[in-house]
């Protein structure tokens, strides 16, 4: 999967112009924050697990982190994170461009409470120096998820 895959993919929404380019890399949370000049919290980090054998993708706020017993308490499985080769073969997606977008329908798509500390957020859209500015309500919709959860940790000092 690529941006192009992705912009294709928002056109069905509207928002295929709104997809950010950078001549800077975006593929980690601090360096989305600095190309997006905001706090690290908005960027909305895709993270991919396997957990039961089944694919997944969560989408955390940038200064969350899973929690693993709020994760395995809701899903039933101990998380762990999928390998390169794993990722590839189910979304498409390389780490540093993993984004809740035109995933394939056997990969659900959640969205962590984390999130509802922010709005508006920026995900990744499929390469790692591309994001969209979207409000919470959009990102829901565009990202046809499956539902909230709440898997994070966040930091000490975070608003809540």
């Amino acid at each position: 999967m690529s941006i192009e895959h992705v912009r294709h993919y928002l056109q069905a929404f509207g928002a295929a112009d709104r997809v950010l380019e950078f001549d800077v890399s975006s593929a980690t949370v601090e360096l989305a924050a600095a190309a997006l000049s905001c706090e690290p919290g908005r960027i909305a980090k895709t993270l991919s697990f396997m957990a039961g054998g089944q694919p997944m993708l969560i989408v955390f706020a940038g200064d969350a982190r899973v929690d693993n017993g709020k994760f395995k308490a809701r899903f039933s499985a101990k998380p762990r994170m999928m390998t390169a080769e794993e990722l590839d073969a189910c979304t498409g997606l390389r780490f540093g461009g993993v984004c809740p977008f035109g995933i394939p329908e056997a990969v659900p798509v959640y969205l962590d409470e984390s999130l509802r500390r922010f709005d508006p957020v920026y995900p990744a859209c499929g390469s790692s120096n591309s994001a969209i500015r979207i409000s919470l309500e959009e990102l829901e919709r565009f990202s046809r998820a499956a539902g909230w959860v709440d898997v994070a940790k966040l930091p000490t000092n975070s608003p809540s």
